[in-house]
């Protein structure tokens, strides 16, 4: 359910409350059931918050949202004001889920959004989603994807300065990023995934005019090995010209080197349309890719397209990564 404070409780009931959903997947809620009550209300949904010990007493139906209930929320809790309450919920909705993720209970993980104010406020110290699952999983290293229906960007390093970024980019972890979306491309249907990688500096360097040598020394060694292993791959490319080319649809995955390279191109695309995809978890988990938008809490005006497109592709790359 994410936090609890956060539009997430809204954003589920609008999603659940479609009875499409019911034909492609069957829902279960990690959270607060009588936080989702009190969301029903805000958004004007009249559906049903059914308390379930396990999946196994889940009903699965339209109009009947199934929630293993957590009540850890206060009635009172406001909704749009940072709370250490809702930040430790939020991590104990996540450690369930993954619990019942690694236990092969659900098929896959969807994530509302958490505030990481309000995570490190509740008493654990992870930068989002993405590392606090790697954590649970016992994962040493996973790579986050943005997903939009033009765009797929796996990023080599994420929740960094930039000089960090610089530094920590090097030829094996460039290639374990290249590997990742070209088997995650291939599990979503692709069979020979086109993957464009982004140099580092303007102009991917211009052959050392601009920068350290970097693409050179922490790039290039990368794209020849993935080469070698028989991956279409090419770069390093001007991001620019990339992320141009991929939305045209020359390439089905992009990889960028940091943070806001590849984030800026998804979100102009249209954050209603955005998904984050975890890759390389023991489970399958994508989420929304919008945070908790505090100043709209509770009116019952988010919007939950982003929600509805994770959901999709969570269901997307399920069965097969079961079939793998």
């Amino acid at each position: 359910m994410g936090d609890a404070a956060g539009v997430g409780p809204e954003i589920i009931v609008k999603a659940l409350a479609r009875p499409a959903i019911y034909d492609t997947c069957r829902p279960l809620v990690i959270g607060d059931a009588a936080r989702l009550e009190v969301a029903a209300r805000i958004v004007k949904k009249d559906v049903v918050v059914h308390r379930v010990g396990q999946p196994l007493e889940a009903l699965f139906q339209s109009g009947t949202i199934d929630c293993i209930d957590l009540p850890l929320i206060p009635a009172d809790l406001p909704f749009g004001q940072l709370s250490s309450i809702a930040g430790d919920a939020a991590y104990r909705f996540i450690a369930r889920a993954v619990e019942l993720g690694m236990a092969h209970e659900v098929d896959a993980i969807c994530t509302a959004p958490l505030n990481k104010e309000a995570l490190h406020a509740g008493g654990h110290r992870f930068p989002g989603h993405t590392e606090l699952l790697a954590a649970l999983t016992g994962t040493p290293e996973v790579s986050m994807m943005l997903s939009s229906p033009k765009l797929k960007v796996i990023h080599v390093t994420t929740h960094m300065g930039l000089l960090d970024a610089i530094e920590k980019i090097e030829p094996a972890l460039v290639g374990r990023t290249i590997t990742r979306i070209h088997d995650t491309l291939r599990l979503s249907g692709i069979d020979a995934p086109r993957i464009g990688v982004c140099g580092i500096n303007p102009h991917a360097g211009e052959n050392g005019l601009f920068g350290r040598g970097e693409e050179a020394e922490k790039i290039i060694p990368a794209i020849e090995a993935a080469r070698g292993r028989g991956i279409d791959v090419q770069g390093p490319l001007p991001a620019d010209t990339l992320f141009f080319l991929a939305a045209r649809g020359d390439f089905d995955g992009v990889v960028a080197m940091y943070h806001d390279q590849g984030h800026g191109p998804v979100k102009v695309m249209g954050l209603e349309s955005g998904v984050n995809v975890t890759i390389g978890l023991p489970v399958i988990r994508t989420s929304v890719d919008h945070g908790t938008a505090f100043d709209i809490a509770g009116t019952g005006v988010a919007d939950e397209g982003s929600l509805i497109e994770a959901l999709r592709q969570a269901i997307a790359l399920a069965p097969r990564r079961a079939q793998s």
